[in-house]
């Protein structure tokens, strides 16, 4: 194996990290070990709190960044492990981290993700390469989403795509046949439809879309649910659980509310909707939509997204990279993007004033 780079990657869903081990043939990844590894119960709550404004309190927030730096570089150690590796031969580590506080649009715009690359980098003996969105936002961009120039460089394919990345919130990637590839956040992904069936039933997620495709659609809640401002915002724009959370759902919500199926089969409607209105509004010509993230195993939500983009919808699996860990392979990639001096960012996307070189280069 030739250079490994290990990615890492913890998401809005807030539900765990993933972790891989891959090698690049140019840009092409060659995953060669591949994991997730769900938050203890106590961890999870603690990130949520941080991030959804219940816990304001700096120094918890610092012992947050420690405590997840050595998750993160425990995971590091496992992945190298799993794929038969020794941490010495890992060429370096691309953490993204886990985003307390996404706020581009604010003045001054800032993003904070947590998870110590100093400690991950001093734990492991490897290179580490984090805090990717920074330099995006200081160049007037929205430092998000990244992952649409990955999406570009392995999943265009001579036809007019798009890319669904479908985690707790939906980016889409618009991938032309000739042109210059765009993006954003088109909403909520599954952030909604987790912490609703977690409030009603104490489950973690909807499995396969099952509670959704028992309930009927609210019209008039979706209609008054896609009303708000953010889904008829132009691009360039990213939000998160700032905007999209169970706070906002609430307040949304009727009195008396549908019943429970009900709203869940309207979430997962929402999602579909503002993911299909966004490719529609943007590149009506797409012929085929790619899905990565982990709303792929939602076949409810797969189906409705289908109904309502009328063009072939299937797996990123399809044209060669598992849909769980697009997003981890992506940050490898950008590590080794950075420790080679390229530009990694595409102003297209974000739109910042010129392409950046990403991420900060921690030394073990």
């Amino acid at each position: 194996m030739t250079d490994p780079f290990i990615g890492l990657m913890s998401g809005t869903s807030c539900d765990g990290l993933d972790a891989v081990l891959v090698s690049f043939d140019g840009d092409r990844p060659q995953i060669h070990a591949a994991r997730h590894l769900a938050y203890p119960h106590t961890l999870r709550a603690r990130l949520l709190g941080a991030a959804l404004g219940k816990d304001e309190d700096l120094e918890r927030a610092a012992r947050l960044d420690v405590e997840l730096g050595r998750l993160l570089a425990t995971a590091s150690a496992d992945i190298a492990a799993a794929g038969g590796v020794a941490l010495s031969e890992v060429r370096a580590i691309g953490s993204h981290g886990h985003t307390l506080r996404h706020r581009p649009d604010a003045d001054p715009p800032f993003t904070l993700q947590i998870g110590d690359p100093h400690v991950i980098a001093k734990s492991t003996g490897v290179t580490t390469v984090a805090d990717f969105r920074r330099a995006d936002l200081a160049l007037g961009g929205q430092g998000a989403p990244l992952a649409c120039a990955y999406h570009a460089v392995c999943l265009g394919g001579g036809e007019a795509r798009a890319v669904a990345n479908i985690g707790g919130i939906a980016n889409v990637t618009v991938l032309p046949a000739r042109g210059e590839v765009r993006g954003y956040d088109a909403g909520p992904g599954n952030a909604l439809m987790d912490e609703w069936i977690e409030d009603q039933r104490g489950d973690a997620y909807d499995h396969e879309g099952r509670w959704a495709a028992a309930g009927k659609v609210d019209a008039a809640l979706l209609a008054h649910l896609l009303a708000d401002p953010y889904f008829a915002r132009p691009p360039p724009k990213s939000t998160g659980r700032e905007l999209f959370s169970q706070r906002w759902l609430r307040a949304h919500l009727p009195e008396p509310p549908p019943a429970p199926e009900d709203v869940q089969a309207t979430l997962c409607e929402l999602t579909a909707a503002a993911v299909a209105d966004s490719i529609a509004a943007s590149a009506p010509d797409t012929v085929r939509v790619l899905v990565c993230g982990g709303g792929v195993h939602n076949r409810s939500l797969m189906q409705r997204l289908a109904s309502r983009t009328q063009v072939p919808v299937c797996s990123t699996g399809e044209y060669g990279i598992d849909p769980d860990w697009v997003e981890a392979v992506a940050f490898a990639w950008f590590a080794k993007r950075t420790l080679e001096g390229m530009t990694s960012s595409l102003p297209g996307v974000t739109g910042a004033r010129r392409p950046a070189v990403l991420g900060a280069i921690c030394p073990p």
